[in-house]
């Protein structure tokens, strides 16, 4: 399930920003009735074709930064494992971040051996070392044999 957006609600000026009451004299119709109140749409969904974003110095619109994470991958594969079983967001933190070190450890490593055979590659081959030498026993034979099974299936397809 995707985390929910929390709508915040419209922040009001600062008392040293407020317009005076002079001022608002004079923006009042001649009329002596109050003004109607405008109608705001939600931020991100203003009048701009593009909505109103956070803008830089020079008023350009700034780009959003994409964060890319393994939370997908972990949630579709704890679901084969375990279909009704649920995942909180802090646990899922934990283990984005554990894939993310492991993904680093293997990566220097495969690069290391790439570097000491003059190799200017990472192949599978590098890989399929660095995971017998990053991983522990049982589990480097099991992440080698589901590793073999995966780059099979790539070649063949």
């Amino acid at each position: 399930m995707a985390p929910k957006a929390e709508k915040k609600p419209a922040a009001k000026k600062p008392a040293a920003e407020e317009e005076p009451a002079a001022e608002k004299a004079e923006k009042a119709p001649a009329g002596g009735k109050k003004p109607r109140a405008e109608k705001r749409l939600p931020a991100g969904k203003g009048g701009e074709k593009g909505g109103e974003g956070k803008k830089d110095r020079a008023g350009r619109k700034k780009a959003k930064k994409s964060v890319e994470t393994y939370k997908i991958y972990i949630f579709k594969v704890l679901k084969q494992v375990h279909p009704d079983i649920g995942i909180s967001s802090k646990a899922m933190s934990i283990m984005n971040s554990f894939i993310n070190d492991i993904f680093e450890k293997l990566a220097a490593e495969a690069a290391k051996l790439a570097r000491y055979n003059k190799k200017p590659t990472i192949t599978s081959r590098e890989i399929q070392t660095s995971v017998r030498l990053v991983l522990p026993g049982e589990l480097a034979k099991h992440a080698v044999s589901e590793g073999t099974k995966a780059v099979t299936k790539f070649t063949s397809a």
